[in-house]
């Protein structure tokens, strides 16, 4: 029995074939670079990725030109949750609520991959979708502050600046506490909407503080690593 013969020209197959092979390496890449950035952050290397990939430095050039590129193509979906995050807490009824909530789901965001963590604290001019998006939920979150102002439950004086100054001590809470205090980050976040609210403001209550044996693991830890220790080994 023979096989019905290809549509395809000779030259055509072999085309076809390189397709499929570099659809396949790209979707390595952006596995590989999801693992490591979720559970390293951004430190980790191109050289790394590559590693974990399976694939040489070359092809990983091929596919991603600059650090930036594959930054944008593997946090693509996370800006979209975050986007989604602030429209979720817009179409909130209780303002107040809404922005206590969308600050707890950031912040979830980042305890949940350290790599997300870093991006959202970082700029990164080239990676236009992901800048765009942040624009998006930047505009979004000023109109969430408006409106939560005029409950009476958000004080006067914050301002856009001070998520971004949460965002970076969460940033550095996930990384010191690492797996030994997982959920120390909510203790940080549940002191800070307190912070935010004005006196009589409905606030969620604080959660416990984490056990003082897994924040001296934790202390340990960060002795051994040393604070903003870099996982890179080389561009």
């Amino acid at each position: 029995m023979t096989s019905a013969p290809s549509d395809r020209t000779p030259d055509q197959q072999p085309e076809a074939r390189l397709r499929a092979d570099a659809e396949r390496n790209r979707e390595l890449i952006l596995a590989a670079a999801r693992r490591l950035f979720a559970a390293e952050g951004l430190g980790v290397s191109m050289a790394s990725v590559a590693r974990e990939a399976g694939v040489g430095k070359a092809t990983l050039g091929r596919r991603f030109a600059t650090r930036e590129e594959l930054i944008n193509a593997v946090f693509a979906d996370r800006m979209d949750g975050y986007a989604a995050a602030v429209a979720e807490a817009l179409a909130d009824p209780d303002p107040w609520h809404g922005f206590a909530g969308y600050i707890h789901a950031v912040c979830a965001m980042q305890a949940a991959d350290r790599g997300f963590a870093d991006v959202l604290t970082m700029s990164f001019p080239a990676a236009k979708a992901l800048e765009a998006r942040r624009t998006e939920s930047y505009n979004g979150f000023l109109e969430l502050i408006a409106r939560a102002r005029n409950s009476g439950h958000l004080r006067e004086d914050f301002v856009p600046e001070d998520l971004v100054i949460l965002q970076m001590a969460n940033a550095g809470v996930i990384a010191a506490a690492g797996d030994s205090a997982p959920d120390a980050w909510r203790r940080l976040v549940g002191h800070m909407i307190r912070s935010y609210a004005t006196p009589g403001a409905p606030i969620p209550a604080v959660p416990e503080a984490p056990a003082p044996t897994a924040l001296y693991r934790a202390m340990v830890r960060l002795a051994r690593t040393g604070p903003g220790s870099a996982h890179a080994d080389g561009p």
